[in-house]
């Protein structure tokens, strides 16, 4: 076990952070290496103070269960965690996650994975609502209850690899070419106000969410406040944990759409609504006043997934660069377009999306979805199948 993090609250970076996504519309599954050269790629964005990956369709053999990836700097963080494991859940397998050493990433903590369901008792008795509101809800638990332990990664045929390092040492270390993916994300970290250390690292998650992001969310207090009405418990000391723990909300607890869910963390300006038909202003009137505590403030682009799909967007400016490419049955997202063509030297088209416009890839569909349905038409990238 190493010693638990200090963290030295007088350094502030200029933010340079690099992301990186990729995903097979059709479910295709392939190894980290395309998706470690990008991030490899884009090494003077990061500083070295924390990489990571997230990576889905990972554990076909426990398609049901969910991944508990848990990191623990003490004997008693760990002893505590299990505790907890041990009254709400059944585990088929708990083991070390696999590591190889490496000269960049010194000093890990211990790194172990659980593949569990909920105890069905443990469900009613501790009124969840649903298997996924039980597990978020010890999560949190844990993360904030358990002395030396965090939960970095709970979804289900997906898990979260991150730690202190540049993004390329950690796909050495935790040994990405022997996991195939149909959805890849990624992220080498330069921190601003944040400390760099293992939990902290991107990307964020939250059941089958995980969110990279390269910024600032000068609404983060207020973000969080808004997440502790709803039992949320932010932990990881890091702003960008408000964006998985808001995107479980809006889209898995409230039901709205994807499109919708992205109108609400990058909401139109109040003059872009005034010019709307009338119809949509009334839309984009009653999200930003209901979803008024939910709007992301500050300098943004995020990268995230879940298990149906791949999104990236930005803020309503653009203050942070972002680029998308299209290759037959894959999308590609990142922070620079030579990010793009490290994984795919050839694409069939590659754009920059406009400030505050998702582009959104789903499983099992043939089009990529660019916009939604406000001032701005929703536009299609499509590429016809042989």
């Amino acid at each position: 076990m190493t010693d638990r993090p200090t963290f030295d609250r007088g350094v502030r970076n200029v933010s340079g952070c690099g992301l990186s996504g990729m995903m097979s519309l059709r479910g295709k599954r392939v190894d980290g290496r395309a998706i470690r050269e990008s991030i490899a790629l884009l090494h003077d964005r990061s500083n070295g103070l924390g990489g990571g990956f997230a990576a889905y369709g990972i554990y076909p053999e426990f398609p049901q269960h969910f991944a508990l990836h848990i990191m623990y700097y003490s004997s008693a963080g760990r002893d505590a965690a299990e505790e907890i494991l041990d009254e709400g859940f059944e585990i088929a397998r708990d083991e070390r996650i696999p590591t190889r050493l490496v000269d960049g990433v010194p000093n890990p903590p211990a790194l172990w994975r659980y593949f569990a369901t909920p105890k069905p008792h443990a469900v009613v008795e501790g009124q969840a609502d649903s298997d996924e509101d039980f597990v978020l809800r010890e999560v949190m638990r844990i993360n904030a209850d358990a002395p030396d332990a965090y939960v970095f990664s709970s979804g289900q045929n997906m898990g979260a690899f991150k730690g202190v390092g540049y993004a390329q040492d950690i796909a050495d270390f935790y040994r990405l070419e022997d996991y195939h993916a149909y959805i890849w994300i990624a992220h080498g970290r330069f921190p601003t106000n944040t400390p760099g250390w293992w939990a902290g690292a991107h990307p964020f998650t939250l059941l089958d969410w995980a969110v990279v992001h390269n910024g600032e969310i000068s609404s983060y207090g207020i973000n969080r406040r808004y997440l502790e009405m709803f039992g949320y418990r932010c932990t990881m000391r890091t702003d960008t944990e408000v964006m998985a723990y808001l995107l479980d909300l809006l889209v898995r607890r409230h039901g709205l759409p994807i499109e919708v869910a992205c109108k609400v963390i990058a909401a139109p300006f109040w003059q872009t609504i005034d010019r709307m038909p009338p119809d949509q202003q009334r839309l984009y009137t009653a999200l930003r006043q209901v979803y008024a505590s939910a709007l992301v403030n500050g300098p943004f682009a995020i990268i995230f997934a879940h298990k149906d799909g791949m999104v990236g967007v930005n803020d309503r400016i653009k203050l942070r660069p972002m680029v998308a490419g299209r290759k037959d049955d894959f999308l590609y997202i990142s922070s620079e377009e030579a990010g793009v063509r490290a994984m795919c030297p050839n694409p069939d088209v590659v754009w920059s999306p406009r400030a505050g416009e998702p582009v959104i890839g789903r499983l099992g569909q043939d089009r990529v979805v660019v916009g939604s349905a406000d001032a701005m038409p929703t536009r299609e990238v499509a590429h016809a199948w042989a």
